[in-house]
């Protein structure tokens, strides 16, 4: 007679003489009396919660799951999902009426990977509705010690007992989407993480309890767990770049197994690898540690490479290697126009080190070199200004290469003037505002803060612009007044005014609100350019250099002074780094050189042209499809697939003047670069841009009839004068009150050049 038929005999003998009926390693109790609306909600968080730890539910239970939350039988669903998610479990732990608990060991296989986290399933019978949080202890999990900012923890005496015992590290997984406490429910599945350090049997002792005084009588809150440790093997990367010569470089690696699962697991990562990135970064000749078996894995370096696949299978040996050959489609350094993203983050946000230090230069620089980014600024800001300031010296960071550069600057948030947009100060000789020592002291408003910023040689501008601009329409321009209640170029209406902004940053917020305030003031005859920032990891975690800007140096030699004097010059464009506008100009005058002005005695016409490209992949799939469909207030905010012209392979490049598209013509997206030229009348002093909406977007060029200052539009100049009444309204509050009368003569100034903008302006 087979063992389930016995157990099945058993079963009901017992059931028949009214005993409970024991756990065993295959079966846990089932549980009947539970609402299942809190547990279906329950059960999604469990579903997502795999899926951010990069080890997703099988297709085939995710389908079962579904079909069972979706049901009409709540009775029936409620026995379903059980059936579905008890073979996951790796222990049952039930709590008494007393609050004590008492654990057995679950169905699921006791199989963990060297070097490697496995997530594995509890289920909870909480009988006392007990609502503190359920944790996970083990005699054979060594502490886990992390290093910030170079400085160790201090670490306690081991014993060569202990080394051989504390083989493995677990933790009880209470972040978003789950939540740390239980909820009280009769029935509830918690995530357990378990990582092995060797390969081989290993036994663990795994103590549950909710809290001081809830283990049962007779240790019966501990389980014994034999488990299987799969070895790892270390496999060497062979990286190469195609398109230079074979050149050894890092790149963007991610690794899944037949499951879906993200190798190396995503839990506990330590810096450089950070546990929000599926993705990991190896240098040609660096290793990786995974399981025998075969995996995928996709790879690449930045939105100028293809992303490719390939197949690969880890055999049990003691090392392995494999070849990997990077693909270009567009290599702007080679056309002297240098990458770079001006608002990257060392700690906060992200970041799952200390918050208050972060993670140190090296692996900056490494998700930098993984990228491609040519330029990487690291901006100290509030929650880590006084650990990361530290690598702060006015100079280029030492590990900075001939052909990648990084520097420390800050971007000014949790200041007390971040009520009234965030800055970006790059190129600074100093970085404390003067006669101050803490952050608390800096000026509540942002004027003072620029101004500062632009008298030692900095350049200076907006962070994440789009914030508090939000207009009810999606139109460029759009004439509705923004709130004005936000921390993105808020006070540049103002600023803007006093000559104190050199740029204002785009690519991380929806386009429209971004654009739509500079669009105004450039009608209004200012000269703040545009820059693409990334904003990594508080905007965009998945990479840096999502938001770029790329800036012409002629002689075509990466230096960190002109290629920020590109910025403020307006000698660069920006994108998302999956399109392309370079060598822009307006007859001879190419954006960014002569002061980027062109100069007409009357009304005329003039030539504008440009190379560009684009590259969007062959097909659109359903998730491209998905993407291009969505909000333009949704992420990715600029992505070159919202630009693709229905299911084909082109997207539209639109000559702008003065905000508004005067001409278009489309392009073939498959990464071939192309010369696009247009004849455009030009019947007034204007303002000329070029665009691929929302991908990429060029620096102005100012065209000047009879000499007389751009004046473009008395919309435009009502609409301004409005804002910085709505600006004043939300800002004059947080300003301190010795500071306000400075910051009432700033605004009314303002406001009088505006006014006498509006009277100057031609009707639009």
């Amino acid at each position: 007679m087979s063992l389930p038929s016995v157990w099945r005999q058993y079963r009901g003998l017992i059931l028949l003489a009214g005993m409970a009926i024991p756990s065993r390693a295959d079966e846990l109790p089932r549980v009947d009396e539970v609402d299942f609306q809190p547990l279906s909600a329950q059960v999604r968080r469990i579903i997502e919660a795999h899926d951010v730890l990069g080890q997703p539910l099988p297709p085939r239970l995710k389908a079962q799951l579904e079909g069972a939350l979706n049901g009409s039988n709540q009775a029936q669903a409620v026995r379903e999902i059980q059936e579905i998610l008890d073979p996951l479990c790796l222990a049952g732990v039930t709590i008494n009426p007393e609050s004590r608990v008492k654990a057995t060991q679950g169905p699921a296989a006791a199989s963990l990977v060297q070097q490697g986290w496995r997530v594995f399933l509890v289920k909870v019978q909480n009988e006392a509705g007990v609502t503190a949080p359920l944790t996970a202890r083990s005699p054979n999990a060594a502490p886990v010690y992390r290093q910030s900012s170079g400085k160790p923890e201090p670490k306690p005496t081991v014993t060569p007992d202990d080394v051989v015992q504390r083989w493995m590290d677990l933790a009880m997984f209470e972040d978003r989407p789950m939540r740390r406490p239980l909820s009280g429910l009769a029935l509830e599945y918690r995530l357990l993480q378990i990582a092995s350090r060797d390969s081989g049997r290993r036994e663990a002792k795994i103590r549950f309890d909710v809290g001081q005084g809830s283990q049962d009588l007779g240790f019966r809150s501990e389980v014994d767990i034999l488990f299987q440790c799969e070895p790892a093997v270390p496999v060497t990367l062979d990286v190469r770049d195609d398109h230079d010569d074979g050149r050894q470089v890092t790149a963007s690696f991610l690794f899944r197994d037949a499951q879906g699962r993200v190798y190396p697991s995503q839990t506990r990562r330590l810096a450089p690898d950070f546990f929000f990135h599926p993705q990991v970064y190896r240098q040609s000749g660096e290793t990786v540690l995974l399981a025998p078996g075969t995996y995928s894995v996709e790879y690449g370096r930045g939105p100028e490479y293809l992303t490719l696949k390939k197949t690969i299978t880890v055999p049990r040996a003691p090392t392995h290697r494999e070849s990997f050959s990077l693909k270009r489609w567009a290599h702007l350094a080679k056309l002297n126009w240098f990458s770079g993203d001006h608002h990257i983050h060392a700690a906060g946000c992200g970041h799952y080190e200390s918050p208050t230090e972060g993670v140190g230069p090296d692996s900056m620089m490494r998700h930098i070199l993984g990228e491609d980014l040519d330029v990487g600024c690291v901006l100290s800001w509030g929650p880590c200004w006084y650990a990361q300031k530290a690598n702060f010296d006015g100079k280029l960071h030492p590990l900075s290469t001939p052909d990648y550069l990084m520097r420390y600057d800050i971007e000014v948030s949790g200041f007390p003037s971040s009520h009234a947009g965030h800055l970006c100060l790059l190129r600074l000789k100093e970085d404390d505002y003067p006669h101050t020592t803490r952050i608390e002291e800096w000026p509540s408003w942002d004027l003072p803060v620029l101004m500062w910023g632009k008298s030692q040689g900095g350049v200076v501008g907006f962070s994440h612009s789009g914030w508090g601009l939000r207009t009810a329409d999606s139109k460029l321009p759009s004439y509705d007044i923004p709130p004005f209640d936000g921390i993105g170029a808020n006070e540049y209406i103002v600023d803007v005014v006093h000559d104190a902004v050199d740029f204002i940053s785009t690519v991380d917020t929806p386009a429209p609100w971004e654009l739509n305030i500079w669009y105004h003031t450039l009608n209004c005859g200012y000269r703040a350019r545009i820059s693409g920032e990334t904003d990594f990891p508080c905007i965009y975690g998945e990479r840096v250099g999502l938001g770029r800007s790329y800036v012409k140096l002629a002689d075509g030699k990466l230096d960190f002074d002109r290629w920020v004097e590109g910025i403020k010059l307006g000698r660069s464009y920006v994108s998302d780094g999956k399109s392309h506008l370079v060598d822009f100009r307006v007859d001879d005058v190419a954006v960014g050189e002569s002061a980027s002005e062109r100069s007409l005695t009357k009304p005329g016409t003039v030539k504008v042209s440009a190379r560009v490209a684009a590259y969007l992949e062959p097909t659109l799939t359903p998730a491209l499809e998905a993407l291009r469909r969505k909000p333009l207030d949704v992420q990715p905010y600029w992505d070159v697939e919202r630009a693709r012209i229905g299911a084909g392979r082109t997207v539209p490049v639109e000559v702008i003047v003065n905000g508004l598209p005067v001409a278009r013509t489309e392009i073939v997206a498959d990464g071939s670069f192309r010369d696009v030229s247009f004849e455009i009348a030009i019947d007034r002093s204007s303002w000329v841009a070029l665009r691929i909406y929302p991908t990429s977007h060029t620096n102005p060029v100012f065209v000047l009839v009879d000499g007389k200052p751009i004046r473009a539009s008395k919309k435009s100049a009502e609409w301004c004068l409005k804002s910085v009444e709505q600006c004043w309204s939300q800002k004059e509050r947080a300003i301190r009150a010795n500071e306000r009368e400075a910051a009432t003569a700033a605004y009314d100034k303002a406001r009088n050049a505006y006014k006498t903008i509006l009277a100057e302006a031609v009707e639009d």
